[in-house]
């Protein structure tokens, strides 16, 4: 399945712009640039999931805490049978499980994804219990660099790293706009691989848009079980692809019309 990896996220980002295009509610910049890291985690081998039983005690836990920027996992998990793909049609719609920001009623998401901040948290917990009874299962968890100014994500990477939490994965979608612009103009991260090292962990860098390279990263990251948890820093671009949308400091509450939409899906 590697050998088509760039065609998936080819096929994953055409169907995150027509999502949008007909459910103008979700956030596109959001969702387009951490594609990549979607399609290594369910078709490059990394995630343990099982579409037809999501809550099986031998998955890997992926917590999405950057919610709002995972629309681009609704096609994903159509494709690979967590749901039937008619759900697609009914994004946003009165009688569907699709919403502008993901919560556990969709199967594949393990919890509710709306406040920023949380996602950690709630990994660092999942690891901890996994480790206290001995399950060998790993756990990933997706965040945004912006939700990275959240205290409350400094307090689990302390304690991840006190715990030796190991079978935590973070990968951070290093995109570097948060909602009201630029991260370094409202509170510079400086180099998020020293705080990491400083904090006692593992860390790891990829160029986000390189599918192979962010997949091969990943393998190495799940592999690695030396007493510390890791963390994937990943290289993004905001609303990768859109012309008008890509890397602007607005980009987060941008729409971009549905005719530009439209042209591209047409090209």
């Amino acid at each position: 399945m590697k050998n088509d990896l760039q065609e998936r996220v080819d096929w994953v980002w055409r169907e995150t712009i027509n999502i949008h295009r007909n459910a103008p509610e979700t956030r596109i910049a959001s969702s387009l640039s951490p594609i990549e890291i979607f399609v290594s985690l369910f078709y490059g081998g990394i995630l343990e999931f099982f579409p037809k039983e999501p809550l099986s005690k031998i998955r890997d836990r992926l917590i999405i805490s950057k919610g709002h920027g995972s629309i681009c996992m609704y096609p994903i998990l159509a494709d690979l049978g967590f749901f039937d793909r008619s759900e697609l049609l009914k994004i946003c719609k009165a009688g569907g499980i699709l919403g502008g920001i993901p919560d556990p009623i969709i199967p594949g998401y393990e919890t509710v994804n709306g406040s920023l901040g949380h996602g950690l948290g709630v990994a660092t917990g999942s690891a901890i219990a996994l480790k206290t009874k001995q399950v060998p299962n790993s756990v990933f968890v997706v965040c945004g660099d912006g939700e990275l100014h959240e205290g409350s994500c400094w307090e689990a990477i302390m304690f991840a790293a006190h715990h030796n939490l190991d079978n935590l994965n973070v990968i951070i979608d290093d995109n570097s706009i948060s909602m009201l612009g630029h991260t370094d103009s409202i509170i510079s991260h400086k180099s998020l691989a020293k705080k990491f090292h400083a904090f006692g962990w593992d860390v790891y860098n990829t160029n986000g848009h390189d599918i192979h390279e962010t997949c091969s990263i990943l393998e190495c990251a799940k592999r690695s079980r030396k007493l510390k948890p890791k963390v994937v820093i990943a290289k993004t671009l905001k609303g990768k692809g859109v012309p008008g949308l890509e890397n602007q400091p607005l980009c987060h509450i941008m729409n971009p019309s549905k005719e530009t939409l439209s042209k591209i899906l047409d090209n």
